[in-house]
């Protein structure tokens, strides 16, 4: 475990001259982790931009939270950027916004989702609403904005979902979007989207060497998310994300400590080599390196390769997933 004594003191080093993160978009960045990271990030008291995008529904306090955040940081420039990410046609529009201001990203930090509690909904395209925020989203933003990535001199990618919790039980290789009938269920379709990240992230990540990827397992955090999804008149529900808010609040992480612990993740050279000074254990990747692949980093800042399971999931699922990513996402790269 990385004591939160160290996690402070690597992100006490992050300043405008050690730093090379100028600009970083955040993707689910109006609650939860991503907002705890931003407001972590923003403290620290460095000249960047950062592109906030979030949901038409969340945007009046959101303004509330940016104006906070420039009276903590005036150098700190933070754009509202209004999408449903959901919608994979919105996605590209925010990268293509992205793109025309931008020579480059030096961090993509996506967050977007919820578990999926509830029956199956779809989007108006057509997918699973949390599979296409967890899992065709995240590989959309990652995939338009490699171009700007590439030019960064330490880019990094964040995906926090389940990173090192990967299992080969339960995961349906022959129906990945889960429409068969009776195969959608929370307990199906969470390790399936997890796995799903995984293994395209772990092949992004061996095709790009010079971005550090990480795909993060938070541990308890009170995100605000445990109630979505169910039905708004489920006594089930509501008594069960009750007791899950209750016993995050006993054994969880605090907003505080979530949000500089991501951003340890988020510029600590632990993870590749490249970041801020780190004499601890560096980390390792699915494929036993130090550099040049992914990081599987649980909610302690530590590095879990999930060797055996990842290396099952790379040799039966990787490329077939990987096909039926690009015939879906075809259409907007």
């Amino acid at each position: 475990m990385v004591s939160y004594k160290e996690i402070l003191a690597s992100n006490a080093l992050i300043n405008d001259s050690a730093t090379a993160l100028r600009v970083a978009v955040f993707v689910g960045g109006t609650s939860g982790i991503g907002k705890f990271t931003i407001q972590a990030l923003v403290a620290t008291g460095i000249r960047v931009k950062i592109y906030l995008v979030g949901r038409k529904s969340s945007r009046e306090r959101t303004q509330a939270f940016i104006e906070e955040l420039h009276t903590l940081n005036p150098k700190a420039e933070v754009i509202w950027t209004e999408a449903e990410v959901a919608l994979l046609a919105d996605v590209k529009r925010v990268c293509e916004l992205i793109q025309s201001n931008e020579s480059r990203v030096d961090l993509l930090f996506l967050t977007a989702g919820y578990a999926p509690f509830g029956t199956r909904a779809e989007t108006a395209e057509g997918h699973e609403v949390v599979q296409a925020l967890e899992y065709y989203s995240r590989m959309l933003f990652i995939l338009r904005l490699l171009p700007l990535l590439s030019a960064s001199d330490a880019a990094r990618v964040i995906s926090v979902l389940g990173g090192g919790m990967e299992t080969t039980h339960l995961i349906d290789l022959d129906d990945l979007d889960l429409k068969r009938p009776g195969n959608f269920r929370v307990y199906r379709a969470r390790p399936q989207y997890i796995a799903m990240n995984t293994m395209t992230l772990d092949k992004l990540a061996s095709e790009n060497p010079d971005i550090a990827f990480i795909h993060s397992s938070p541990g308890a955090v009170n995100t605000g998310n445990v109630r979505r999804g169910w039905d708004a008149n489920s006594i089930v529900g509501a008594v069960f994300s009750g007791l899950v808010e209750f016993l995050t609040w006993l054994i969880g992480f605090s907003d505080d400590e979530s949000g500089q612990r991501h951003l340890f993740d988020s510029t600590s050279a632990a993870f590749g080599g490249r970041g801020m000074p780190w004499t601890g254990k560096a980390g390792i990747t699915t494929t036993g390196k130090s550099a040049g692949g992914l990081f599987l980093v649980n909610n302690k800042c530590d590095c879990t390769p999930n060797a055996k399971v990842v290396g099952q999931l790379r040799e039966k699922g990787q490329e077939k997933l990987w096909d039926h990513t690009q015939i879906l996402l075809g259409p907007y790269l």
